[in-house]
């Protein structure tokens, strides 16, 4: 499936593949990783409002958009920064891990130095990706042990996205439910953590496709 780029999008450099290389990806050894983060990147997009896909300025009259994983919608908080509507549904089409619910995560050969990011980091391909579109002034930072966070908040609207199209409410709730279980876990049997997750998980649910 051919996915037409952006205007933003298309401005970025492009790997040997033709595939757009967002801002914050490493270079190492003159190719792009996408699976490592420039140092300071999430700090530089946050503090001066850059899109976290093409790097451009998110102007104030536009939403925040993040794009993310299931997950994500159920506790309402991501390890990136926002984006531009048009990145963000492009990321969510196109990029090979999120639209590819059969691909598995690269773990070979990470450079030293390296680390996960902050929060519960869900190795799975959840095979569904959500855009989640917030006002402007939503999106907050959350200091975390590892790092800092950023509450979602609620979202005006939610798109979900699977195999580079619309995701189906089926394949939405399929991701869901198989992913619960990590983050209950992740509550180490708190009361008020389940309490909590039991109430978000109900929200999440309120989102999904028609």
């Amino acid at each position: 499936m051919t996915i037409d780029e952006p205007a933003r999008i298309a401005r970025l450099p492009h790997d040997h593949h033709g595939r757009p290389v967002p801002w914050f990806v490493a270079w190492i050894d003159g190719k792009p990783d996408f699976r490592i983060i420039k140092p300071g990147a999430v700090e530089i997009a946050w503090a001066s409002r850059l899109c976290w896909v093409c790097g451009m300025l998110i102007h104030k009259a536009e939403p925040k958009v993040f794009t993310i994983g299931p997950m994500c919608a159920v506790n309402r908080v991501s390890a990136e920064p926002p984006g531009h509507y048009d990145c963000a549904v492009y990321s969510a089409r196109a990029c090979p891990f999120l639209s590819t619910p059969n691909m598995i995560r690269r773990e070979r050969h990470v450079p030293e130095g390296t680390s996960d990011p902050p929060g519960i980091f869900l190795r799975r391909n959840p095979g569904v990706a959500a855009v989640w579109i917030v006002k402007r002034n939503t999106a907050k930072i959350v200091p975390a042990p590892d790092g800092n966070l950023f509450d979602i908040g609620v979202a005006q609207w939610v798109e979900w996205y699977a195999r580079g199209r619309s995701a189906t409410r089926r394949e939405v709730v399929a991701s869901i439910e198989s992913g619960l279980p990590l983050l209950v876990e992740a509550c180490n049997g708190d009361d008020a953590q389940l309490a909590q997750l039991d109430t978000q998980h109900a929200e999440a649910m309120r989102l999904l496709p028609a």
